[in-house]
């Protein structure tokens, strides 16, 4: 369970050069072509076969990432009136592009080449057999055309969990050298074919059911949710009626940083139009106004709201990317200048509308405190582990004068106050390197029912309560994939002081789902009355004997032609519904673990369940056990209530 949460910053509005900014005439007397009837619309129904969906069966426009190599040329602006629209077909699906690079593919998409490449995509051949007895849509057909924020919900954790289940299958694969695996564009395609998705209907302003500050580490999960319905292509767009004519206007737009965008300011950004760069087959072209770049001028003229969506490296894995929504901002001025590349590009001048949440404001606050150009209001310790942690994790205090917890001492892992035999002793495994998925001779492999339980980049994807990992003794290497939490903290943490609910716990970087949090750790004891009395000094107390929802990752076996036997493993017999055990000299050791359960913005508190007594909830009403219950002041609309 995750709250939402949010932070702040203050960034100056770069001053731009008016004298470049020129008064551009309404482009209503020119007529663009629309598409043929033959042509895929952009959202539509398909058949519950595996058949050809958007955004991969519609053709796409195209834009490659400028020669950045190239001069930088002064020659002055032009107006935009000066360029008439191209004579070619526009579409709502932004143009011809191939489906190539979802997650950190160019912004503006990647023009088709008559060139094979080097490597094979090797997830685009993908085909699927799917019994539609084993599949639960669980989307209705309203929720398909307008969502809300517990289907949002559901579609992303179905998507990341399917695309992580297909991970797992490959990982475990031989698959020759130079293929491109790319789960997510499997994962969108099995779940756009079978209609799970929301807010189809497109729309311009706010999206049901998406906040300002969702992130994404794909783009397919950005269609799957009608956030932007291109893979690839940095301009979405559709079309409205104008009188007798119809004319196209931008609904979103990625600016992911591969072209001249500036995008340092966090109420400002600077746009850079699509097409044009050079590519395998031809140099850098002058920039048309078609398609894309009509849309956002004809956007101009009507000053409609365009939703943004930020694209930034993670801080976590510098090779990959994650996208935050930045909410809706308005087009205030357009113009056209010399690329590096010595071309006409155009630039669109976006101002965020005040009053709204901040997003990427809180990313900039974040990136000033880690490099020292501003301090974290309210700091009171910069890392109050001591060193004990790889990560810092500060305190920190910005709502009142205290200090911090009081008789506070910070431990790394769990402390036994006494012997506990746990389990009969167990045995780690022989690996001379490191656990490999698919060596079903390794013994820790074994008793994870024969499956790896992370990915190759240590996401979980176990969907069991329990999970066995190699422990001290097994020979295998420290940083082998196996022992994803015992690697410590790899997020800068910081526990901060509520306005009510004490002290709690947040991040500075993004989690994705399935990352490792941490590790609840702390003094194993029998009883809670041990602390004090019943429902005294508990607030931090992990309760074993309390029952805990089930949870599941939520993909549905038969998306990935399983059968139903995998739900019988998901209820091992365990000594208590703890999820991390590994062996150390023959005994086995069981750790508390956080994982994330979604994707979690950074500077989000982070919560957790707190179970139900195994009593019931009978006693509510004055029994003992209603002793030290007090109300739970998380916000979540599944909230128990209470606790204690």
């Amino acid at each position: 369970m995750v709250m939402e949460g949010g932070g702040s910053g203050n960034n100056s509005t770069p001053t731009i050069d008016k004298t470049r900014v020129l008064d551009v005439k309404p482009l209503r007397a020119l007529v663009p072509v629309f598409p043929s009837s033959s042509e895929a619309p952009p959202y539509g129904t398909y058949s519950s076969g595996f058949s050809p969906f958007y955004p991969f069966s519609a053709p796409q426009g195209s834009q490659a990432t400028p020669d950045l190599n190239q001069q930088t040329h002064t020659t002055p602006a032009a107006p935009l009136r000066s360029f008439r629209a191209t004579e070619s077909n526009w579409d709502a699906s932004g143009g011809e592009y191939e489906s190539y690079d979802g997650s950190t593919g160019s912004a503006r998409g990647r023009p088709k080449s008559s060139k094979k490449r080097a490597r094979k995509i090797h997830d685009l051949d993908f085909t699927l057999s799917v019994d539609e007895n084993d599949f639960v849509v669980g989307v209705s057909l309203s929720e398909r055309d307008d969502g809300n924020r517990e289907v949002v919900h559901s579609i992303q954790m179905r998507f990341d969990a399917l695309r992580r289940r297909l991970s797992q299958l490959e990982d475990a694969k031989e698959s020759p050298a130079g293929i491109i695996r790319r789960a997510d564009l499997k994962a969108g395609n099995i779940l756009m074919t079978k209609q799970v998705r929301t807010n189809m209907r497109k729309r311009i302003g706010t999206v049901p059911g998406v906040e300002i500050g969702d992130i994404f580490f794909f783009r397919m999960e950005m269609c799957l949710l009608g956030l932007h319905a291109q893979s690839m292509a940095g301009i979405d767009y559709m079309s409205v009626r104008n009188g007798l004519e119809e004319e196209p206007l931008a609904v979103s737009i990625v600016s992911s940083g591969y072209y001249e965008d500036d995008a340092e300011d966090k109420d400002v950004l600077i746009y850079t139009g699509q097409g044009g760069a050079a590519n395998r087959d031809k140099g850098a072209t002058d920039q048309k106004l078609e398609r894309g770049n009509l849309a956002l001028e004809r956007s101009l003229r009507r000053g409609n709201e365009v939703r943004v969506v930020r694209g930034m490296k993670d801080s976590v894995n510098q090779a990959s990317k994650v996208y935050v929504y930045d909410g809706l901002y308005r087009i205030q001025e357009s113009w056209v200048e010399k690329a590096k590349s010595g071309c006409n590009i155009f630039k669109y001048k976006l101002v965020r509308i005040p009053g709204q949440p901040d997003a990427f404001g809180v990313w900039k606050s974040i990136e000033k405190w880690r490099e020292g150009l501003s301090s974290r209001a309210g700091l009171i310790l910069p890392d109050l582990t001591s060193g004990a942690e790889s990560k810092p994790v500060a305190l920190v205090n910005d709502v009142d004068e205290e200090k911090g917890p009081a008789y506070f001492t910070y431990v790394s892992t769990i402390k036994y106050s006494k012997s506990f035999k746990l389990t009969p002793p167990a045995y780690g495994c022989n690996c001379q390197n490191a656990c490999q998925p698919g060596n079903l001779n390794c013994s820790c492999i074994r008793k994870n029912e024969g499956n790896f339980p992370y990915t190759t980049n240590g996401v979980l994807v176990c969907r069991a309560p329990m999970i066995h990992e190699c422990g001290p003794t097994c020979p295998c290497f420290p940083n082998c994939k196996n022992r994803a939490s015992q690697t410590g903290l790899k997020v800068h943490m910081e526990v901060f002081k509520t306005k009510d609910r004490g002290w709690g716990l947040r991040s500075w970087d993004s989690f994705r789902a399935g990352t490792f949090i941490c590790e609840y750790a702390g003094e194993v004891i029998e009883k809670v009355s041990q602390v004090g009395e019943e429902g005294e000094g508990d607030d931090y107390v992990f309760d074993t004997s309390r029952v805990y929802e089930s949870f599941k990752w939520n993909y549905e076996p038969g998306l990935v032609e399983e059968d139903g036997s995998i739900e019988a493993i998901e209820e091992p017999n365990v000594p208590s519904p703890l999820p991390i055990m590994y062996e150390n000299n023959r005994e086995s050791l069981i750790h508390i673990a956080f994982f994330a359960m979604r994707h979690i913005p950074p500077m989000t508190e982070l919560t957790f369940d707190y179970g139900k007594s195994r009593l019931g909830e009978a006693a509510a009403d004055g029994g003992s056990t209603s002793r030290g219950r007090r109300k739970c002041l998380c916000g979540a609309p599944i909230c128990r209530g209470n606790f204690g």
